[in-house]
């Protein structure tokens, strides 16, 4: 199973996520773990796409930590 990273974000109200490595990929909900099963939903859907359209699927690339500010 390939992993990809996510970025989780809080809007006024909602939650957001968009996947680096696949552009386009993103999903909103009214929490974090909605948002979190929405966007599982939309990277199957989205790579389903890109092998129906004969893309390529990339590699996951993207690297997540946190850093001390």
């Amino acid at each position: 199973m390939t992993r990809y990273a996510v970025v989780f974000e809080k809007a006024e109200r909602n939650w957001a996520a968009y996947v680096p490595d696949l552009p386009g990929c993103v999903a909103t909900a009214a929490t974090l773990e909605g948002c979190k099963y929405e966007i599982g939903a939309a990277i199957r859907f989205h790579l389903e796409g890109m092998r129906e359209d004969g893309i390529d699927i990339p590699l996951p690339s993207s690297v997540t930590d946190y850093v001390a500010a």
